[in-house]
């Protein structure tokens, strides 16, 4: 008798991830159906409870059996996916278990009771912004909730401070309300409660390289199935590629391996892939978690794809159909991978962008290339959403190789062949 197919619905596809997560039907016969749009889920003013509703109705909608609900973006989706999944009556990780690890004040208090490889951090009051005391400069501002390192901000003394706090909080309105939403479901600790989901976090910077471990949870314990190196752009915290397989220390990274247990297995995330980035101090050797993500890596799905044969969607998507991961390792065409950001550090308005034909010319030279373009023709950087605080992304592309000597190679001729015109007035 043959299985019917499962159908998996995911919140807000775009069509690079659809792409990769169409893999994964040689495993098992996956149906994946659209739940809401993308636009609508990240860059509309939808409030998160009609978001909720506008969900359900559609899955309501739906005439045959619903077997899991997914999604791989931040808040609102990552928040979403537990929500639904209970309504509906389905796999999937606990709302508190989640909002743990999205309240970044929240995630500090419950990563304090386990470890001690975490900044010193504290909430500071918007309407009267000061050190905190007991931190030292330089320290970083950020919401309790925000993404792509929106509105955070490295911080060297008390007027920079000052006019940090000022910017979050005129910027942090729609996520804030948003996840204040979504603390009124919960119980929560006096702390957080207090704090809110409108606060702003102080955390004393931190130095080293840049690491990310993407794992799941499953039955109560956590595994980690894979390790990226992360590298920014010179003298700045804006992202030049994320690497994989890592290339720090094996005694490091089974470090990171235990901490990332320990911490994911307190907070109690379960039936859920994560993502947990640390900073690794070279000199010191001291590591610190630096943020924690209830959900797997999009970025990182390509790269696990190039290198292991199969892009982490497939823990996504077994855990949601109540099935355990079966992830391979070093299955893929390529020795190493990465994604490779191209950008700019001043405004500009985008005159041009590259054409079809440019983009095929880099598939040709490049066969393993695939290009993000990020840049609008017409709108000026600071116009696009999802940008960090201190650069503008003209592209993204992933690339694989035999060695990081080749990858970088190839992200140089993919910048050749990416024309782009830009009025910096």
């Amino acid at each position: 008798m043959t299985e019917r197919p499962k159908n998996v619905f995911l919140l807000g596809p775009d069509e690079r991830n659809l792409a990769l997560m169409r893999e994964l039907t040689h495993l098992e016969p996956y149906r994946f159906h659209p739940l809401l749009d993308k636009e609508e889920l990240m860059h509309s003013d939808t409030g998160l409870d009609r978001l909720l509703e506008l969900a359900q109705n559609q899955l309501d909608d739906f005439s045959g059996p619903i077997d899991a609900i997914v999604g791989y973006w931040d808040f609102p989706v990552s928040s979403m996916v537990p929500i639904l999944a209970t309504q509906n009556g389905l796999p999937g990780p606990s709302l508190e278990s989640v909002v743990k690890c999205e309240h970044k004040y929240w995630s500090r208090l419950v990563q304090r009771e386990v470890t001690d490889a975490h900044p010193g951090f504290a909430i500071i009051d918007l309407d009267q912004p000061e050190a905190p005391p007991g931190l030292r400069f330089p320290m970083w501002l950020k919401p309790v909730k925000s993404y792509s390192s929106t509105l955070a901000f490295k911080v060297d003394d008390e007027e920079q401070l000052r006019a940090a706090a000022t910017e979050i909080r005129d910027g942090m309105g729609r996520t804030g309300e948003a996840f204040d939403f979504l603390l009124s479901m919960l119980e929560l600790p006096p702390a957080v409660a207090e704090a809110g989901g409108m606060a702003c976090l102080a955390e004393e910077a931190v130095r080293g390289e840049q690491i990310t471990a993407e794992g799941y949870c499953s039955g109560g314990a956590a595994h980690v199935h894979g390790i990226i190196d992360s590298f920014c752009y010179p003298e700045t915290s804006s992202f030049l590629r994320y690497q994989y397989p890592s290339r720090i220390p094996e005694e490091v990274q089974e470090r990171i391996v235990a901490i990332s247990r320990d911490v994911m297995q307190h907070i109690g995330l379960d039936s859920s892939t994560f993502n947990i980035e640390f900073f690794w101090d070279t000199e010191t050797d001291a590591l610190n978690v630096l943020e924690i993500n209830p959900r797997l890596s999009q970025s990182h799905a390509p790269l696990f794809e190039l290198v292991d044969g199969m892009p982490n969607h497939q823990a996504m998507v077994q855990l949601a159909v109540g099935e355990e991961p079966t992830m391979p390792s070093r299955e893929g065409e390529h020795r190493m991978a990465a994604k490779w950001f191209h950008r700019t550090f001043r405004d500009a308005l985008v005159k041009s962008t590259p054409s079809q034909e440019d983009l095929d010319r880099v598939r040709e030279e490049v066969p393993s290339a695939t290009i993000d373009v990020v840049a609008e023709e017409g709108k000026r950087f600071s116009e696009l959403p999802a940008q960090d605080s201190y650069s503008y992304e003209l592209f993204a592309v992933y690339l694989g190789a035999d060695d990081e000597s080749e990858l970088r190679a190839r992200f140089d001729r993919c910048v050749e062949l990416l024309p782009f015109d830009l009025d910096e007035r």
